[in-house]
Formats: structure tokens, C-alpha cells, sequence
């Protein structure tokens, strides 16, 4: 009987060990990849159903940045069961984190308000001389007595370009909704009413508030006496 060689039998050896890794790996990202059977996702998207406004401040506002105060930068709920006490929820998640859900509720919001000349969008390669920003401090729901959905906005509406990124609005706008049940869906229906009641006095106060807004910059085009009194003389 011929004896295998044991450089034979190592080959054989690494080739098995190979295809059992590439095995691990493709199952083990598969696993990653589905989705979890028990997590259920949610999406606040409220919706502005008033007649848009007849005449639109003439300012054009530019979406900036959206964030939120820990613990609400996740996708997870978080629920408030004691005064120190807060819980995440990992089997209902928001489709989307909070901090882009108000962002694209905001722009949304004031579109259809025609509130503004236009409301560019944060993505947008335009740069208009006036943007708004916002953190959420507060985006919960408060378990402690009565379920209620807590929501907390602070707004910022500032010049982009000026020296001092001049401030003309900064309201902190909050609201606290009554729950029906401790549900996840009575705590979404609950957020998107709250957002949509802060939404609503937000634009009414940046529509007051852009009359202390600096004026836009005007483009200034050199004369040809302005370009002669401009050059630097030559000397003699």
C-alpha cells in the first residue's frame, strides 16, 4: 500500500480548513445581514395639513446640521420608568435615527408652508446666507405615572457667512402628549403629534423672528473708476 506523502496530506489538510472558514464567513454574514425577525420599526412623520401661507418671507434657509442629546442618538426607544431611571428598547427601533426623522420633518414641514422663499435641503451644493439647526434634547417616553410622549427641540436660525454666524432665532420649543397605553404605537402617535405642535410653532416664530435677520449680501460689481482707484501704483 502506498504511503501519502505529508506534504500531500498538509494540502489537503489547509484546503479543508479554507472552505470551512469561507463556510463561517458566508453563514455569519447572512446572519448579519437578516434582519431581526423581532424587532418591529417606526417612523414619526408628521404631516402639515394647513393651507400653505399666501406670501413667503423672502429669505432663503438652508437645512444644517440635526443632533441629539444621549440617550436619544440611537435608533432604539427609550423609556423613562423612574427619575434616574431610563430603559432602551432594542426590539422596537426607529427606521431611522431621531436626529434625521426631525431634520426631514422639519424641511417638510416648512415646504409645505411655504413659510420661506425656499428650504434647501442640508445635502444641497447651494449656500444661501441663512441656515437652521437644531438639537434634540429630549425624545422619550415618560412611563413614570401616566404615559406620556416627552419631545424637546432646541432650534438655532443663523446667518452661514458673517464673522459672527449672527443668531436672529434660537427657540427651545417642548411638548408633553398624553398616551393612551404604553404601546409602541401609542408612543409613536404620540411624538408625531408633539413634533408636529412644536413644528407648528416653529414657524410661526421664524417667520417673525427673520425681521431681525441682517439683510442678504448684495452682489457689488467694480465700476472702471473703481478698478483704476483700486490698482496699486507703480512707483517712479
Amino acid at each position: 500500500m502506498q504511503a501519502t506523502h505529508p506534504f500531500t496530506a498538509l494540502t489537503q489538510t489547509a484546503k479543508l480548513v479554507t472552505a470551512l472558514a469561507v463556510s463561517i464567513a458566508v453563514l455569519s454574514g447572512c446572519a448579519l445581514n437578516r434582519p431581526n425577525p423581532d424587532q418591529s420599526a417606526w417612523l414619526v412623520v408628521p404631516e402639515r395639513t394647513a393651507p400653505p401661507r399666501a406670501t413667503p418671507v423672502a429669505l432663503t434657509l438652508k437645512m444644517g446640521n440635526f443632533s441629539a442629546n444621549t440617550p436619544y442618538d440611537g435608533k432604539s426607544m427609550v423609556y423613562r420608568l423612574s427619575d434616574n431611571r431610563y430603559e432602551k428598547d432594542f426590539y422596537n427601533v426607529y427606521l431611522i435615527y431621531p436626529r434625521d426623522m426631525v431634520s426631514n420633518a422639519t424641511r417638510n414641514w416648512l415646504v409645505r408652508s411655504n413659510a420661506f422663499s425656499q428650504v434647501l435641503e442640508q445635502s444641497s451644493v447651494f449656500f444661501p446666507m441663512y441656515q437652521l439647526q437644531g438639537v434634540i434634547d429630549e425624545f422619550y417616553g415618560d412611563y413614570r405615572g401616566s404615559p406620556e410622549a416627552v419631545v424637546s427641540i432646541q432650534f438655532y436660525a443663523s446667518t452661514s457667512f458673517s464673522a459672527d454666524n449672527y443668531l436672529f432665532s434660537s427657540p427651545r420649543i417642548s411638548r408633553r402628549v398624553p398616551l393612551r397605553d404604553k404601546s409602541p404605537q401609542a408612543l409613536v402617535d404620540g411624538q408625531q403629534q408633539a413634533l408636529a405642535e412644536i413644528l407648528t410653532e416653529l414657524e410661526g416664530r421664524l417667520v417673525a423672528d427673520s425681521a431681525k435677520a441682517p439683510p442678504p449680501y448684495k452682489s457689488i460689481k467694480q465700476t472702471s473708476s473703481d478698478k483704476d482707484n483700486s490698482a496699486v501704483k507703480k512707483p517712479n
